[in-house]
């Protein structure tokens, strides 16, 4: 009798221990940060392993509302904590309009990179456009710029099944960083592969806005065009730019439609191409809490195996982005500067028109 008194005593206590855990450790001791996120990083945010170790060790959850690098800058920020948007651009137009925030974090980086079809892949590597090395694709971006502003057909490229003529999809360069970033990019190729300024932009804004012009509808979101890409196969969107996180996090996330996909689905880095830097930008004393749980080792570590985005704790050659998806990079050399803000403000203006 007395036994099964002891057994209940400490039944009922490890039962109550086990309810005070619950309700104060994770119920009233989380505080929720607010702010805009670009679609690429939601991946991020709605990890379960992630969520668990921003309430258990730091004891905050992430809230957000979905938005453009650029568009987040200009929205009503009432009762947000942070901003995180994909660009040190989207950083300075912040600064132009609204002054310098409560602080400012590099968290993640990406790559641009094109996103195509290998029966495209093959025929661009005729006469050099595209290159294959060590399994990696690589795109000669002075050779296809001078494609897409020669307005070269498909046909004539070698793909006689496809329509119109060789373009690079994106999203709005006014509204959403991989526009704006492969604008950059276009911008500085047509500059002779330098990085524009203010003195040289004006030349080479004629032929930046042709080959806009000639995209007509474009997506706000990197997200929303990447999932374009992967439903509507190849006649739709032979190529698009984007993150290079984007189909390794795809592929992570849905191994058994990735698995169908991958013999088609081909990453191609641009030579040169851009770094999308990703800013926690912090709005207030609560906001500054995300960017110090955001760079916690376990998070950034996740955030390569699972999300693809190279952090500076991840190891390209160990399992992650690359144990799931062919042709990834191991490094990136030929790497240009974005244009300064200045520079890029112009562009935008001009595109906007």
């Amino acid at each position: 009798m007395k036994a099964k008194l002891i057994g209940a005593v400490i039944l009922a206590a490890v039962m109550l221990a086990a309810a005070g855990y619950y309700f104060y450790g994770k119920t009233t001791d989380v505080t929720v940060i607010n702010g805009y996120l670009g679609g690429e990083k939601i991946g991020i945010m709605e990890d379960k392993q992630i969520a668990d170790i921003l309430a258990k060790k730091y004891h905050i959850a992430f809230e957000y509302s979905r938005a453009g690098s650029l568009d987040m800058v200009t929205a009503d920020q009432s009762g947000r904590n942070y901003l995180f948007p994909s660009s040190r651009t989207a950083l300075e137009f912040y600064k132009e309009q609204h002054g310098e925030p409560a602080s400012d974090e590099i968290i993640f980086n990406t790559p641009i990179v094109l996103y195509s079809h290998k029966a495209v892949a093959e025929a661009l590597m005729t006469d050099g456009t595209v290159t294959l090395s060590d399994g990696v694709y690589y795109a000669d971006m002075q050779k296809l710029t001078e494609k897409i502003t020669s307005r070269v057909t498909w046909a004539e490229a070698g793909l006689p099944e496809l329509y119109g003529n060789v373009t690079v999809d994106t999203t709005d360069p006014v509204r959403s960083n991989s526009g704006n970033m492969f604008a950059a990019l276009l911008a500085n190729v047509l500059c002779g592969g330098e990085t524009v300024d203010e003195a040289r932009v004006k030349e080479i804004i004629p032929q930046l806005k042709d080959i806009f012009s000639d995209l007509g509808y474009m997506e706000t979101s990197s997200s929303d065009l990447f999932n374009q890409f992967i439903r509507t196969g190849i006649g739709a969107k032979p190529i698009i730019a984007g993150y290079e996180n984007q189909l390794l996090e795809f592929a992570a996330e849905n191994p058994d439609q990735y698995a169908k996909l991958k013999d088609d689905i081909v990453i191609i880095y641009p030579t040169p191409t851009l770094w999308s830097t990703h800013i926690y930008i912090a709005l207030d004393e609560t906001g500054k809490k995300g960017a110090a749980a955001l760079c916690d080792e376990k998070i950034q570590q996740l955030a390569w195996e699972k999300h693809g985005f190279r952090t500076s704790g991840c190891d390209i050659s160990s399992e992650g982005g690359e144990g799931k998806v062919n042709g990834i990079a191991p490094q990136l050399n030929a790497v240009i500067n974005m244009p300064d803000y200045k520079t890029m403000k112009i562009i935008m203006e001009e595109l906007e028109d």
